[in-house]
């Protein structure tokens, strides 16, 4: 009975994997707008109800696909941190960033489904932020080891943005100056628009060797949340805007 079971339980796992795979070959002929339901099973050799069984929906099927998508990016990025772990939180920063590059130039599809145009007619589920954040929760995840460390530089906000931003750290952070996650959400934005520039043709013809350009800039980023490094020699920090515990 446990035999049947697993053959069953693998079986499942291999139809799920070939409809995604379909969907993601459709993505990348048609667009997200015009992923079938129909379309993929008929590509499979299978008829709509029995694709049902595995996803009663295209917008379930749309989930699973930009789940799988950021879980990818995700373990990119993590695997880029991985071996860079003993640097400075300034490498850290560039090896997650360039990471997250080199995954959208591979997958350019992929990227365009979570970072793109939204698909008319669906709403993304609270199910796909734990995988949405893994990059997010690495580069806040540096800036937090620079500020319980060293420091991170703080810049003025201006006085109409400072309740937004302590509302912001309050969600996201409240372990991080306020300064520090309104820049870090600035950074976040910039990132993938940066990547998406270079992904949707926005430079051509203006931007040429656009990975020292991305890495240069990537690195501003980092300057821009605080992981100003190296600190002075001797410096406790209080003098040059760097902020500890």
């Amino acid at each position: 009975m446990s035999t049947a079971r697993g053959a069953r339980a693998r079986a499942r796992i291999e139809v799920t994997a070939a409809i995604k795979e379909e969907a993601r070959r459709q993505l990348a002929a048609e667009g997200a707008a015009k992923l079938s339901l129909r379309a993929v099973a008929r590509e499979l050799g299978m008829v709509s109800s029995a694709l049902y069984r595995y996803f009663p929906s295209r917008d379930d099927l749309l989930t699973a696909l930009i789940i799988d998508a950021y879980d990818s990016l995700g373990e990119s990025a993590e695997a880029a941190h991985a071996q860079v772990a003993g640097a400075g939180p300034r490498e850290r920063w560039i090896a997650v960033c360039m990471a997250a590059r080199r995954w959208a130039l591979a997958q350019p599809h992929e990227y365009a489904l979570i970072y793109g145009s939204p698909v008319p007619g669906y709403t993304a589920p609270d199910t796909t932020i734990p995988a949405a954040s893994r990059v997010g929760l690495l580069l806040v995840g540096i800036v937090r080891d620079a500020y319980r460390g060293k420091g991170v530089a703080r810049t003025p906000l201006p006085p109409d943005l400072k309740a937004e931003a302590q509302r912001m750290a309050a969600d996201l952070a409240p372990d991080l100056p306020p300064e520090a996650v309104a820049a870090l959400v600035a950074a976040w934005a910039q990132l993938y628009g940066l990547i998406g520039f270079e992904l949707f043709g926005q430079f051509n013809r203006l931007v040429e060797d656009r990975e020292p350009f991305f890495r240069h800039a990537v690195d501003q980023l980092a300057h821009g949340v605080g992981l100003v490094y190296p600190e002075p020699t001797g410096s406790s920090g209080k003098g040059n805007g760097m902020g500890g515990r």
